[in-house]
């Protein structure tokens, strides 16, 4: 039985138990259900829409990489255009006064543009990319933001050292931060957040949740 059922039966049960009483427990379950239904809507539409375009790619890479490679662009460009929006034209690059703190703002833009691209990111890196799991969705979320953590700082001082200390034009410094980051995020998060698991033997499958 998928989650799906299971969210249904329990919806069933309580108003059997309860009958004419408060359903705001059924309404909680319908409303789950109805959001398992939305997620498994999605997931499978952007498969669809991700995995259309892999035959010009099949010959160069695996679709596991193929996919994250996608999802990663498309997220990258998610995050590029809400901060060039929320800079440039909600704040029109005007500090941005929270009581005594002032904060420049592409500050500001950074961080709206990084609890927008968070979520969507681990999104699509958990339902989308690294499918074969079993780890707990909230220890993967905790990995995921101990490894985005981790290429924020990797940006900062990769670039500070090619630029302060080797000289390098700040284009070419930023392309080659942009290839060790990007390296090191899809080992760290293939081998650490979204690390596989071997199926157990004997184990009946079940409907990812």
């Amino acid at each position: 039985m998928n989650r799906a059922a299971k969210i249904q039966l329990q919806a069933c049960k309580i108003f059997l138990k309860y009958p004419g009483r408060n359903t705001d427990g059924v309404i909680t379950v319908n409303f789950a259900a109805a959001m398992h239904k939305l997620h498994l809507f999605l997931r499978k539409a952007i498969l669809k829409i991700v995995d259309l375009f892999y035959p010009l790619f099949r010959r160069f890479m695996p679709l596991q990489t193929y996919r994250y490679a996608a999802c990663g662009g498309a997220n990258m460009i998610l995050d590029i255009v809400v901060f060039t929006y929320v800079n440039t034209y909600l704040l029109q690059q005007q500090v941005v006064y929270i009581g005594p703190l002032a904060f420049k703002s592409y500050v500001v833009a950074f961080v709206v543009s990084f609890c927008l691209t968070f979520p969507v990111g681990f999104y699509l890196s958990r339902y989308v990319v690294w499918q074969e799991t079993e780890t707990k969705k909230r220890i993967q979320a905790f990995r995921y933001f101990i490894i985005v953590a981790a290429c924020i700082g990797l940006n900062y001082i990769l670039l500070n050292f090619f630029i302060l200390e080797l000289h390098w034009w700040p284009l070419v410094s930023k392309l080659v931060t942009t290839v060790f980051v990007v390296l090191f995020s899809y080992i760290t998060q293939r081998n650490f957040s979204f690390r596989a698991v071997k199926p157990k033997k004997n184990a009946s499958p079940e409907n990812e949740s």
